[in-house]
Order: C-alpha cells, then structure tokens, then sequence
C-alpha cells in the first residue's frame, strides 16, 4: 500500500477544499443541525453533490461512481470532516445501492440507482426487530407468497430516519427449514404501501432519529426482492459489511480530537490550563495514537476497494476499534466540560463553553451508548475477527 502523496493528490485535496467552503454555506450548515429542516437539508445538500458528481465515490464508474483513487478518497474524507460537513445518509448511497449494484437485475439497476443518486428517493433500513438485533438471524417478520406478491407482517426496530423515508430495505423470512440463516429474503418496500406504520422513538437524547415499523399485511411485489428467494444473508453480509466500514467515522473522530485539543489548550481549572493535565494528555495521546492506527487499517480497506475487492473482515475491525474510539472521545468531552455537562440547552446563557460545548457533550454522550451495539455488537465483531481472521 503506498502512502505517498503526489502534487496532483495534494491538487485535489485543495479542490475539494474550496468546493466544501464554497458550496457549503453556514446557513446551509445551520438548516441541517435543525430537526426541523435536516430533511430537506440534506437532500438539497447531497443533490448539490451529485450535480458535482461527488455524491457516490464507492460506485462503479458505469453507474456514475468518481473513479477516485485511494488518495482522492482518503483526501475527501478528511477534508469533509475538517470543514464539519455532513456524510451523505448512508441507506440508500452507502448500503443498499451496494446490494442492488452487486446482486440487482437489471431493471431494478435501471429503477433505483438513479433515484439513489440524485436523492429523490429516502431510504430506511429494516434490519432489527424486538428480539432480533444484533442475533439478526433470529428475525421473525414473515413474507408470505402470494401470487406475485407477498404479504409481509412483523415489525422492525431502532430504524434510523424511518419517519422520512419513501423506501426501506428488509429483511424478511420466506423460509423456516435448515438453519436460522436461510430462509431469509431481502425485500425493497415502499413505505407508502398500505399497512405500514412508523411508530416514534424518542431516544435518551431527546432526539428523534430512531422509530419501529409495523407491516400488518403489506403487500409487496416480488419483483421487489434483490435475488433469490431465501438467499437474503448472503446479501445482508454484503451490505452490513459496507455500514460497518462507514460507522467507523475515522474522519469524523479526528476533527473531534482536534477540537478537544483546542478546548483543553484555551480552558482554565485551578488556574492552569486544562492540556497541563497530564491526565488528559496521557488521554489525548492516547485516543490519537488509537486512531492513527486504525487510520491506516482504513487506508488498507479503500486499497482493496481499488482492486476491486468488497470489503472483508476489516470492516469488523474498522467498526470495532472505530466505535471504541468514538466513545473515548465523547468520554473525555463530557470530562472537559466538568459541571457544564448538566446544563441542558437553554438554561445558561453566560458562557458559549457552557451553554453549547456542554450540551453538546451530554447528547453526543448519551447517543454514543449506542455505536458500539448498532451495526452488529462490538462483542459480535470480536466474534467474527476470532473466527474470520484468527480462524479459531
């Protein structure tokens, strides 16, 4: 794997620099972090990638993929994250469009993938459910054939932004002989099809993100369903393989570092300077050297992208070490703030550390519980490295 960066590399970084601050705007920026405009938000914004061509760098050239080399992509990530500009919604550009590109007929290629480009359609993804979550193959939401149709009943669980999406990909159980990994088919349902509900979960951050799904007798094509019938897992590892290397958010965690650098060398307690710890430089250190690392073992993903491989066990490690790292970070955020971390928003106006950084700490706390469940839990990805990696 080589590293090095040309001048035509380091050309485009600065490319890609101007087009964020271009493009970018702080009003655009502030609709998205509102709840109340997200939505529209970031479609306008990812529209305004995909007019660029940027929207889908992991897609095939043919299917309007960038073609980037490891470097461009490396380049492009980390000066998104530098600018605080938002990942595209994953479900549709990053996952299921994966799916359909591998294992689609082409007539589904030619319905949804252009869709999925230009974010006219919303995406959900219908994975877990009451008591299948990170057992997934425990899943009991049934399609049952009839005709050409099939008629779905279950509920799903925790799915991410399912109050906006026009779309959701589910997995569905057409088949209970063998083993619980077959009879397992993947489904593409509109989410306006009759007998579908979304039920509002609020979570413990008094954010709105997460939701359950009912099919109470859904009717949905077969022409719907990626593949063949009960041959779903197979696909479901393809994609859920793509979602780990995204919720790694190696980027994302470095310009978080950067930030609790900063605060620690500006903020006083006792009359030093919170970096004068040396706790929390032994902290800072070592949160940076762990994340050094795993940058690399991202650089070694996006180089087997390059040559045409999927990704592979890696992306266990990259979900792993990447969420690990995530709540270290959201740790010491919390530990930096000190007693502003239980102001809520709104109830202290003294202090813009006070009143905002705090805030923001507790929530990105609270909410961060979760990564290293979602995606399939850490304790499953050390399964699947035991196994996969180390062959035992």
């Amino acid at each position: 794997m080589d590293i090095q960066f040309s001048e035509a590399d380091l050309a485009f970084r600065d490319q890609v620099r101007e087009f964020f601050k271009e493009h970018f705007s702080d009003e655009l920026a502030a609709r998205v972090a509102n709840p109340k405009t997200f939505r529209d938000a970031i479609v306008e914004w990812q529209k305004i990638l995909a007019k660029k061509g940027w929207i889908a760098p992991n897609w095939p050239v043919e299917h309007g993929g960038t073609g980037w080399s490891i470097a461009q992509e490396y380049f492009y990530e980390r000066e998104r994250a530098a600018a605080g500009v938002p990942d595209v919604v994953p479900f549709g550009l990053k996952m299921v469009s994966q799916v359909i590109i591998a294992f689609g007929n082409d007539e589904q290629k030619q319905r949804f993938l252009p869709r999925i480009y230009h974010s006219d359609d919303w995406w959900c993804q219908g994975y877990s459910e009451p008591g299948a979550g990170s057992d997934l193959a425990a899943l009991k939401t049934r399609a049952v054939r009839d005709g050409d149709d099939y008629i779905v009943n279950g509920a799903k669980i925790w799915t991410t932004y399912a109050q906006y999406a026009d779309w959701i990909f589910c997995l569905v159980r057409t088949g209970t002989e063998g083993k619980k990994q077959s009879g397992i088919s993947f489904l593409l349902i509109d989410m306006k099809t009759p007998g579908i509900t979304v039920n509002k979960i609020e979570s413990i951050d008094n954010n709105h993100t997460l939701n359950e799904v009912v099919f109470d007798n859904v009717r949905v094509p077969v022409a719907n369903r990626i593949g063949e019938e009960n041959k779903g897992w197979t696909y479901a590892k393809v994609l859920l393989a793509h979602e780990r290397t995204a919720i790694a958010e190696v980027a994302r965690s470095g310009r978080f570092l950067s930030e609790l650098k900063a605060i620690a060398n500006t903020e006083v307690s006792g009359g030093k300077r919170l970096i004068e710890d040396t706790m929390i430089q032994q902290r800072l250190a070592e949160i940076e050297i762990e994340l050094m690392a795993l940058e690399y073992t991202e650089l070694r993903v996006l180089s087997g992208f390059a040559e045409g491989k999927g990704p592979g066990p890696e992306s266990s490690l990259l979900k792993l070490k990447g969420t690990e790292i995530q709540q270290a970070i959201q740790q010491l955020r919390m530990d930096l703030a000190g007693y502003y971390s239980g102001v809520l928003q709104g109830e202290l106006s003294n202090s813009e550390l006070g009143h905002e950084f705090g805030d923001r700490a507790r929530r990105e706390y609270m909410y961060g519980r979760a990564s290293t469940i979602y995606g399939g839990s850490n304790e499953v990805q050390k399964n699947i490295t035991a196994k996969v990696v180390l062959g035992l």
